[in-house]
Order: C-alpha cells, then structure tokens, then sequence
C-alpha cells in the first residue's frame, strides 16, 4: 500500500475521474447519473488520517441513478465495475474485504471480480433512508428537530463531483442549514441549556465536590461549543470530531483558549472566572447576530449567591419573543432538536418514534 497518505475526498474524486467514469463512458453511455462521496465517513469531513484507513475508507463512491435505471440496471453497473477496475487505484486497493463487526476494509484482490467500494442509488431513495423523510417534499419543524445534526452535516458535506441528474445538489442545497424560525428555536434551546447549570460549577465546588463541579464545567464548554456551532449556522458533526471541527470556527481563535482553561482549571474558581469570559464573549457573539435587541453581556451573582453567571434565561427570553412561525412557536417550549435533549448516538436509528416525542410532549 502506498507509504504517503491521500485525503479521501481527493481520492475519491480521482478514482471517479480516472477509473469510474471511463468505465460509464465505455459501457452505459446513455446513462444519466450523478457522482459524488456523501453521508457516513471521516473523510466526507475532510477529518481522516492515516489510522481512517482501518475501516469504511478507501477508492469509493457513490452513483446516484434514475429511479427506472436503478430497477434495471442498477446490479449490471455494480457488476461490470467489478470486472473492469483496476485491482489498486494509487496503490490503495480498489477489493474491500469485512471486519467482523462488518465494516469494511481495503483488501488486496486474490482475482476475480472486485468487491469494490462503488455503490448505486436513487437521489431520493438514499436521502429518505437517511432521514426517514423525503426532503424534496414539505418539511415539517418536527422534521428537521427530529434528525441529529450530525446526518445533516454529513448529507452536506463531501462533494459531488459531477451532477447529471440535477438533483443531487438541489437536494442538498435543501438541507444546508435549518431554516431561519428553526434556528432561533435552537438558539433559545441550546441557551436553556446553559442557564440550567450555570452555577452549579461553584456550587459544586463550595460543597467540596471538585469532581461534580468539573464534570458540570465540562458540561457547560460543550453546551457552548454548540452554542457557538449555532450561531455561525455550521452544523456540529459526531463527537469525535467536535473539538476539530470546532477549530474552524470564526470564534474558536478567541474561544477555544478560554474552554482549554475551564478544563485545566484546578479549582472551581478558576474554572468559573473562565467560564464567565466565555459567557461573556457568547453574549457579544449574540449581540452581534442582531436578531434580538441588545442584551447585556457582563457577568453578574447568581441572585445572592457567590457564584458569576450571565442569567442565560435572558437570552432564551428574548430568542423566544422574536420567533414569528406559529408552528415553531407550537413546539415543545426548551425542548429543542434531538441533539439536545438525548445525548446517544443509537437514537439516530429511530428516527421515526422520535417525531412522536415532540406530538406528545405538545398533547401533555
């Protein structure tokens, strides 16, 4: 295998250009389709490394067909790619062989057709799949509150790298960010969230609960990392990458400094007088969106115990007041996206039960 590392995403491109779509030309000339690596996967982030390479990685794409060239054609694509690719593509094998938790891994051919990494779809079979909806229809709030945020991302992530059909983009333009009457309900949910636990930092800590008191500082820098996602209209990926796709925030030059130091913090003091500059520059951050009037950012006592906070419950307030849909203003009051009242990765799998939550929580 080749000693120097290709970031996926080129070398996905690179295999469509030089070794699928010559394929195409060749056997399916009449075919309409599009191309492109979207959905699962680091390297649809732009985030692998060498050690991706384990799992699920590699020369591969996807192939988006018509509806009608999918039921007709869809195995005889699959299967004359298998016979005509070549057995490595930049050194990286093309074969892919099975872990035994049944992801897959690049595998050198023994001959034979390869088990190769090019999978074909429909547009609208694939994004239904993925979101347990059809986005090319009326999107309901419940719709989009009810997907976790990192499906969204990764639907829009990647790239396409040719577009024949002229729905694969169109569909992802779609889904490139929540809609404006969304998005102030999160920011007012994600707000709530810090103003449940503002002061538990030193009111853990002057019980002589350090350990309480870090884990709720912890808390409180993730709430804020997402707060800050938020406000930049960037969707937050799966936690493994969080803190890198952090990074490429606007905010995170000045932010990320503060959220190291509430971490690192050795008493809850420490920890508080850091969290309370990074309250502080959220609250600008808000200001500086305009969609409320101007809200105070200094820190103040949390009532009249020792502890600074920055009264997040303004924020919600306001947010609130200024959401004009009456279909958003009907959700669940603070309840938020999935993201932010279920912290599992496994709840991504039923999407469907989670729509009912927000009907319920509105009949209770």
């Amino acid at each position: 295998m080749n000693d120097s590392f290709m970031k996926g995403l080129e070398l996905s491109g690179l295999f469509y250009e030089q070794a699928v779509r010559p394929i195409l030309a060749g056997h399916f000339a009449q075919l309409n389709y599009s191309a492109g690596l979207i959905g699962p996967g680091s390297e649809v982030l732009g985030f692998d490394t060498p050690q991706s390479m384990d799992h699920d990685w590699g020369p591969r794409l996807m192939l988006f067909v018509s509806e009608a060239d999918h039921e007709t054609s869809q195995r005889e694509i699959e299967q004359v790619l298998g016979a005509e690719l070549p057995g490595a593509f930049y050194a990286y094998p093309t074969n892919f062989g099975e872990h035994e938790d049944g992801t897959r891994v690049m595998a050198a051919s023994e001959g034979g057709p390869t088990h190769h990494g090019v999978t074909v779809h429909t547009v609208a079979g694939y994004f239904r799949q993925m979101l347990n909806f059809d986005p090319a229809g009326k999107m309901r709030a419940v719709d989009w509150l009810s997907v976790p945020e990192y499906c969204l991302l990764m639907l829009t992530a990647g790239r396409v790298f040719y577009d024949g059909l002229g729905q694969l983009e169109p569909m992802r333009a779609r889904l490139r960010y929540y809609p404006d009457e969304i998005w102030l309900y999160l920011l007012a949910a994600q707000w709530r969230r810090i103003a449940q636990e503002e002061a538990f930092v030193g009111r853990c800590g002057q019980a002589g609960d350090d350990l309480g008191s870090r884990l709720v500082a912890a808390r409180l820098v993730g709430d804020l990392m997402r707060l800050c996602f938020l406000m930049e209209r960037k969707y937050a990926p799966y936690i493994k990458w969080l803190g890198s796709a952090f990074g490429q925030l606007a905010c995170a030059r000045e932010m990320m400094p503060m959220l190291r130091q509430v971490l690192e913090g050795g008493s809850w003091e420490v920890r508080e007088a850091h969290l309370a500059r990074a309250y502080t520059m959220a609250a600008e951050m808000h200001n500086g969106l305009g969609i409320t009037a101007p809200l105070t950012t200094e820190v103040s006592l949390f009532y009249k115990r020792p502890f600074l906070v920055i009264h997040a419950e303004r924020f919600v307030d306001a947010i609130r007041g200024a959401i004009q849909s009456e279909e958003v203003r009907a959700l669940p009051e603070h309840l938020g996206s999935v993201d932010q009242f279920i912290d599992s990765t496994d709840a991504g799998r039923y999407l469907e039960r989670l729509r009912g939550v927000y009907e319920e929580a509105r009949a209770a």
